[in-house]
């Protein structure tokens, strides 16, 4: 246990664990498009849905269809499914050792705002995923509320079977560490491994033996 109390640790996703290439999904997503690729990925963004897709309130092939009769994309649901992904690089930016090390130590969770198509991606191609047992993995989709909502941290903290002051929290987004940090949750603003590495140091969480 850290000195600080600290019995869980909970990651986001995407830029903390998993790099995102978004042009490259930008690209593959406006195939037929009559919109260019910044201009769709934009557009789907600002769609009045987008929260309901990201909340699990519309299937994917909702979601699909959705999207190919609002800006005219041709892609049938599969190239679709593999053009979303495409955003995900499948290389991941930590070694799988880290996650091991922590596991043997920490109760180690999940937080992320995503949506079904990315999950059932993610947790097929990451090795790292064994680490965290399914009840850990907290998707905004699969719960119905997206950061910075407190209920979603709340689920996290429940999941790990925690109180907020024993639990880290780490988000490359600096809005939803401080959205952690106001449960009483400790949180980190992700950067880098090795600024990761340095504030784990600091409270006390040894990556290596």
């Amino acid at each position: 246990m850290a000195k600080d109390g600290v019995w869980a640790i909970i990651f986001d996703v995407g830029r903390v664990l998993v790099r995102i290439d978004l042009a490259r999904a930008q690209n593959a997503l406006a195939d037929g498009s009559r919109l260019s690729a910044k201009e769709l990925w934009s557009a789907i963004e600002m769609d009045p849905q987008w929260k309901d897709w990201q909340e699990g309130r519309v299937s994917a092939r909702d979601w699909h269809q959705k999207l190919c009769q609002r800006f005219g994309m041709t892609l049938g649901f599969e190239a679709f499914v593999n053009a979303w992904n495409s955003a995900l690089d499948p290389t991941p930016i930590h070694p799988d050792a880290l996650f091991a090390h922590l596991a043997r130590h920490y109760r180690l969770g999940l937080l992320s705002n995503t949506d079904p198509i990315h999950v059932a991606y993610l947790e097929k191609t990451y090795s790292f995923y064994e680490y965290f047992p399914k009840t850990v993995r907290i998707y905004s989709c699969a719960v119905g509320a997206c950061k910075p909502q407190p209920l979603v941290f709340q689920k996290a903290l429940r999941a790990c079977k925690v109180k907020a002051s024993e639990a880290v929290f780490i988000d490359d987004i600096a809005a939803f560490a401080d959205a952690a940090r106001a449960l009483g949750i400790h949180g980190i603003q992700y950067a880098s491994p090795e600024q990761l590495r340095e504030d784990f140091a600091r409270l006390g969480i040894h990556t290596e033996r």
